[in-house]
């Protein structure tokens, strides 16, 4: 797996010179990532938020389609980390014990952020 981090909320909106094929059809504020899955399809994903989950950081991404939607809800899970330049990496989660504990701090998040939107409304 490789990954290309795209920072859509510095666009300048100048579409012939930026490389991204997204046709203008982003959100500026979503951060994206390019994922380069094993059978060689890339798969551009918006960034929901990396978290701490045991002694890891593990990054939530949802997959987009060529109109820059989400229509069945997939999140991609993987590990989080900066090399020691600062650059963000993505590694994968190696046993099922470990995507576990990823997912249960995820829905946790996601749960919370529910309650928080709820208590605004």
């Amino acid at each position: 797996m490789s990954d290309e981090w795209n920072a859509t909320g510095s666009c300048s909106g100048d579409c012939g010179s930026c490389g991204s094929d997204c046709g203008g059809n982003v959100d500026l504020n979503q951060p994206t990532v390019t994922l380069t899955l094993d059978d060689d399809r890339e798969v551009t994903c918006a960034v929901i938020n990396i978290f701490p989950a045991g002694e890891q950081r593990y990054i939530a991404l949802l997959p987009l389609d060529e109109n820059g939607q989400n229509t069945d809800g997939e999140v991609y899970l993987y590990r989080f980390y900066e090399d020691e330049h600062g650059n963000p990496n993505l590694s994968n989660i190696e046993t099922e014990e470990e995507y576990q504990t990823a997912a249960a701090a995820f829905n946790e998040m996601m749960q919370a952020a529910d309650l928080d939107e709820t208590e605004e409304a």
